[in-house]
């Protein structure tokens, strides 16, 4: 898969602080890839080099064989963490100056944003000025603006924060269409579960340094281990001595049994006591989110199994 962005080395200090230490990663063409970290993490710095907002010490940032101020920003969209369309300015008339500021033509941009309106249910507000549209109508016209230009590599900083669910499944059907047609996506939100469901590979950053790069099926290979989850009234000392747990965690009449990294689920089952108080019962892996405050909390609770670098 053709490499759109490659990320190599990148340090960045502010006075005696160094929100960068030497970062690497690719985003490649048709995909989407999650950029993780808690906050402080270094997420918003790495962007904003991406952008040419700011420069970094030192490493490159090429896109298409171009480096630093060079790098055709026509060709990328971004949708910020923080929105800031003018309030005063119809949504038409926002939207057409986005477009020409990326040099897109403005009357196939009309015909887009006409589109696009439908689509995100906002037919008919082209006239309307942005401080009269609710957060949520507002943040959709912002997604509109970063997509309008057809760019190449579209980066999103928490693009589902404040949506409702219904508009939450609009903005997921839209970035796996762009991303079916080519578009390489670098995507950052601490909402793990659309993370999950959405992403084909991921890069988490703490302190200003990697800990986790690859596909979403080597990080579940990795930290994702298989967790069983037992609803009923249980004591805690007769699943404590139940062979491959590593841990148990209890909370009202539930507990999660975490379960060493080789297990094998249909097996393991039968050394459950036969007097077991069940009312149900699960089996499955644990969670982008868990693994996410496993390592952003450094509480280590989760057994690795070898060294991960895409």
């Amino acid at each position: 898969m053709e490499v759109m962005l490659t990320v190599e080395g990148l340090k960045k200090s502010f006075k005696d602080k160094q929100a960068l230490k030497g970062i690497s990663f690719e985003v490649r063409k048709g995909e989407i890839m999650a950029i993780l970290g808690p906050n402080g993490a270094g997420k918003s710095t790495t962007i904003r080099n991406i952008m040419g907002i700011m420069y970094p010490d030192e490493g490159s940032i090429t896109f298409h064989n171009h480096q630093g101020k060079e790098i055709p920003r026509n060709k990328i969209g971004y949708l910020p963490e923080e929105r800031g369309l003018y309030k005063n300015v119809k949504v038409m008339d926002i939207l057409l100056y986005l477009a020409d500021l990326k040099d897109y033509p403005l009357d196939k941009a009309k015909e887009r944003i006409l589109m696009y309106l439908k689509k995100f249910d906002l037919e008919g507000k082209e006239k309307v000025s942005m401080e009269e549209l609710s957060k949520g109508m507002g943040q959709k016209v912002q997604f509109i603006g970063a997509i309008l230009h057809e760019p190449e590599l579209l980066i999103l900083d928490e693009p589902f924060s404040g949506l409702d669910p219904v508009s939450q499944e609009l903005f997921k059907e839209e970035i796996r269409s762009l991303a079916d047609r080519g578009t390489a996506i670098l995507l950052s939100s601490h909402q793990m579960n659309l993370v999950e469901e959405m992403c084909d590979r991921l890069f988490m950053i703490q302190n200003g340094q990697k800990v986790i790069y690859g596909t979403l099926d080597e990080v579940k290979t990795k930290y994702a281990n298989f967790k069983c989850t037992i609803r009923g009234k249980n004591a805690r000392q007769d699943l404590e001595g139940i062979p491959s747990v590593q841990r148990v965690e209890e909370k009202d009449e539930t507990t999660i049994l975490y379960l060493d990294s080789d297990v094998e689920p249909t097996s393991w089952l039968k050394n459950l006591p036969s007097d077991l108080n069940v009312h149900e019962l699960k089996i499955n892996r644990i969670s982008l989110h868990e693994i996410f405050i496993d390592i952003a909390t450094n509480r280590k609770l989760i057994q690795e199994a070898g060294d991960l670098d895409a």
